[in-house]
């Protein structure tokens, strides 16, 4: 069975969703369903549910699988996927936590490189080769050295891309183009590359990239909707407009580490998130100046539900 056919239903563009809290600091269920159903009514093509900007590293384990099964007949409700965030530095409990949240049902598990522990190339090829091979469902590998410390290089995802079938495509967020570049040239065809930095989703699209998994979508999912569909309709020219119109948002959505920004931002517009959990805390006077300016010229397009 091919990658493709493993993985087709799967879209240009998700939002790595944030996840809302109480003020408490419990997560919120139902705001969390609200916020997976306005980004897919505003452009996103599915969700992303426990990754970084999820606040991963401060989930449990068991608040993460609520987050799974209460949000995934919502998105589906839209026909629409969610992609679990199951990785780990720790290959069984990456194994344990895709093989439950395999069992819920999602649509596609979020495998990012095992962080602080630093393996080696072949580590990282032996733990993702052991999770693809322990479930049926599709798997997007997440590549993000900034955070990890480590570097996936092209030949290790070309070299998983070729061996594990279920392994679909990678969230690629090293920021190198040339990378990129390589593994787009040397992958099978079948093998999907979403971008995983907002600044770079065009430059990687351009280059034969498929889609993107954004922060910035969580404001202005219906623009960087309208950014691919232009590019797919042949006007390279109006993509790039929206590139760069965007470009103050994304700066600013990344002054501190998100998902703070984003969330203050959220919180900002309407669309109640809650605040993050420590160790984050929400940005400064002067950081929130900076949002609000990018914010008042970006268009915002968010449809909360009142």
């Amino acid at each position: 069975m091919t990658n493709t056919a493993r993985a087709d239903h799967w879209g240009r563009l998700y939002t790595a969703m944030a996840t809302p809290m109480r003020e408490d600091g419990e997560i919120d269920i139902e705001q969390a369903q609200a916020l997976a159903t306005a980004l897919i009514e505003s452009g996103s093509d599915g969700v992303v549910v426990a990754g970084t900007t999820g606040e991963s590293p401060t989930l449990t384990h068991e608040e993460e699988r609520v987050l799974f099964r209460e949000l995934l007949p919502v998105v589906h409700e839209f026909e629409a996927t969610l992609i679990a965030g199951t990785g780990s530095n720790s290959t069984a409990t990456a194994i344990e936590a895709s093989e439950l949240a395999a069992a819920i049902g999602v649509d596609g598990l979020l495998q990012v490189v095992p962080y602080y522990n630093k393996p080696s190339q072949e580590g990282l090829y032996q733990h993702f080769r052991a999770v693809a091979e322990a479930v049926d469902t599709p798997i997007m590998l997440y590549n993000v050295p900034g955070r990890t410390g480590v570097n996936m290089t092209a030949a290790t995802t070309v070299r998983l891309a070729e061996d594990c079938p279920n392994i679909a495509g990678v969230k690629e967020a090293s920021g190198d183009l040339e990378q990129i570049a390589e593994i787009i040239r040397s992958a099978p065809p079948e093998f999907r590359i979403w971008s995983g930095n907002d600044g770079d989703n065009l430059a990687i699209l351009s280059m034969g990239g498929y889609g993107a998994v954004s922060v910035l979508s969580h404001l202005v999912g219906g623009q960087i909707k309208a950014m691919y569909n232009a590019w797919e309709d042949g006007d390279t020219a109006k993509a790039g407009e929206i590139q760069v119109r965007l470009a103050p948002l994304i700066k600013a959505m990344f002054l501190i580490g998100n998902p703070a920004p984003v969330k203050w931002a959220l919180n900002e517009v309407g669309f109640p998130a809650g605040p993050p959990r420590l160790p984050l805390i929400e940005p400064d006077e002067a950081i929130q100046e900076q949002i609000r300016a990018a914010l008042a010229v970006s268009e915002v397009d968010l449809i909360t539900a009142d």
